[in-house]
C-alpha cells in the first residue's frame, strides 16, 4: 500500500547508527554544507572536551551533555544551540544575510556557509557551557507561547 505524498513529510528519518552513517547517507546538495559544519564543529571542539556523537539522529557535540547539534532539513540546514545563548547572536545572523530562527543559525542550500561567523558561535557556545550554562532549555523560556 502506498502512503500519502502528504504524509511523507511528517515520517521521522531512517534511523542511522553513527555520525558517519548519518554523513555517507547525505546527498549530493546536503552533503557540502553539512561537511562543511562537521569540519568547523571538530575544528572549533578540538582540546576543548567536546566529542562528536549521535543524538537524535543528527550529529551532535557534546560534553557529556549537548553543547550543540546539526540538523538537515529539505531545503535548509542549521547549526542548533540553546535558544538563550543564540538569543545574543540573532540580530547578528541576521544581519549577515541568514535567518536566525529559535536557537539556531538557517543556511539554504543556495546559500554559502558563514564560516567565521559559524566558528565564533561554537567557540562562544564552548565558552558559555564551560561556565556552567549546560542545560539545552531553561524552565520558561517558552512561557506565554504554545510549546
Amino acid at each position: 500500500m502506498a502512503v500519502p505524498a502528504a504524509s511523507l513529510a511528517t515520517m521521522p528519518a531512517p534511523k542511522v547508527a553513527s555520525v558517519e552513517e548519518y554523513f555517507a547517507r547525505l546527498g549530493e546538495v546536503e552533503r557540502p554544507h553539512l561537511e562543511t559544519l562537521r569540519e568547523l564543529s571538530l575544528a572549533g571542539a578540538a582540546e576543548t572536551g567536546v566529542e562528536e556523537a549521535l543524538k537524535f539522529n543528527t550529529p551532535a557535540y557534546v560534553k557529556p551533555t549537548m553543547v550543540w547539534m546539526l540538523q538537515c532539513f529539505k531545503n535548509h540546514c542549521s547549526i542548533r544551540f540553546p535558544v538563550p545563548f543564540f538569543a545574543d547572536y540573532r540580530d547578528e545572523a541576521a544581519a549577515a544575510g541568514y535567518d536566525a530562527i529559535e536557537g539556531a543559525l538557517k543556511i539554504r542550500w543556495d546559500q554559502e556557509v558563514p564560516e567565521e561567523l559559524v566558528a565564533k558561535l561554537i567557540k562562544a557556545r564552548i565558552e558559555d557551557f564551560d561556565a556552567g550554562n549546560t542545560a539545552w532549555s531553561v524552565p520558561g523560556q517558552y512561557a506565554g507561547r504554545k510549546k
